[in-house]
């Protein structure tokens, strides 16, 4: 089944790279970016990463927080965001268990999508955005949908 806007994100607990605990509990009260994207290290994943990155102070300043999702197992995500100075979580979705929980599927059935989510503050989604090859357009949709839910 997958999640659609006006949905409510379901419940989930997840290590993120530093093998803390986040729950969907912890990011209630404040807009949610949650992306969804296929591996750690790989050339578009690793542009979008980056991208959250370099925007980041924008996401804090219109209040919200950040978090990268993939299958990567802990050690992944933690060499992945140190090479990368991320400063965000990434959760471990070691058996693409939440994957499934929002339907994000599979590009030609054998790579993971790419899919960002923006979930107000009352964990309501409010904007989906699935493009596998650009990575970038998920960092301007995220901002542009952040700025209209403030206003």
């Amino acid at each position: 089944m997958s999640l659609k806007v006006g949905d409510t994100i379901p419940d989930f607990s997840l290590l993120d790279q530093a093998g803390k605990l986040r729950t969907k509990k912890e990011f209630e009260g404040k807009p949610l970016v949650l992306f969804f994207y296929p591996k750690d290290d790989t050339p578009g994943c690793t542009i979008e990463a980056c991208g959250f990155r370099d925007k980041y102070d924008l996401f804090k300043i219109l209040g919200a927080r950040v978090c990268g999702v993939s299958n990567g197992s802990e050690e992944s995500h933690l060499e992945f965001s140190r090479k990368n100075k991320l400063q965000y979580p990434l959760l471990c979705d070691e058996n693409n268990a939440l994957r499934k929980e929002f339907g994000v599927t599979k590009i030609l059935g054998m790579l993971d999508g790419r899919v960002t989510y923006v979930i107000d503050s009352t964990s309501i989604i409010r904007h989906i955005y699935e493009d596998i090859l650009n990575g970038p357009a998920h960092i301007k949709e995220a901002l542009k949908v952040l700025k209209e839910i403030q206003n």
